[in-house]
């Protein structure tokens, strides 16, 4: 039986530049890791391979320098040419289980989930170690249908594993999360795409983590 590795409360920090106003995710990465941001994930959907590569293991030490998780989105060929802590797939992307038998029982493996029962599946599979839930409220980054607010109250009560309440979560709204009992929550855009993405993460982390 092997045990879930944990995952830090808090915000979850997810690389966007098309959304950063200008800014590398090399630089938004610094600015998260400075506002206190415990865990990233790299996310790129447009460069090549040699490219998100030679990005990825730049982020990676820049996070292990700070005693940051580092995850890869989707591209498991990436987070094992990196050695990324882990990797975190999507319903369509290869299986958890198949991502397991790449990258061994000491990575770590996160799950996008949209529904209740997708969540019960993964919460039922060992190999995953944290589950995305949603996409909450509508997103420029997904093209998923928002499962709204009930789903996460659902996952609060019943899925006893770390999950990250994601999908069109912004400063505005963030307290609807907050209060349903989240303790891991991402924004993507908000973040990113903030004047001062230091500062932004230091006010928000301190709402999530004050309960």
């Amino acid at each position: 039986m092997r045990n879930r590795i944990d995952i830090p409360k808090g915000l979850y920090g997810i690389t966007g530049d098309n959304f950063a106003n200008g800014k590398s995710n090399y630089e938004c990465v610094e600015e998260m890791v400075k506002g206190g941001i415990k865990i990233v994930q790299y996310r790129d959907k447009f460069k090549s391979t040699r490219e998100k590569v030679e990005e990825a293991k730049a982020i990676k030490k820049l996070c292990h320098k700070n005693n940051v998780l580092f995850i890869v989105n989707d591209d498991v060929a990436v987070a094992m040419l990196v050695d990324a802590d882990g990797v975190h797939v999507g319903q369509d992307d290869m299986k958890p289980d198949d991502v397991r038998k790449l990258i061994g029982i000491n990575k770590i493996i996160g799950l996008s989930t949209h529904s209740e029962e997708q969540g019960m599946a993964a919460y039922n599979n060992e190999n995953v170690d944290y589950i995305g839930v949603g996409p909450i409220f509508p997103t420029t980054t997904k093209d998923t249908t928002p499962v709204g607010l009930k789903y996460l109250e659902f996952a609060v009560k019943n899925l006893h594993l770390p999950f990250i309440a994601i999908g069109g979560i912004k400063e505005y709204n963030i307290d609807e999360i907050i209060k349903r009992g989240a303790q891991r929550i991402c924004l993507v855009s908000d973040i990113v795409g903030a004047e001062n993405i230091c500062k932004k993460i230091i006010n928000l982390n301190s709402k999530i983590l004050k309960k």
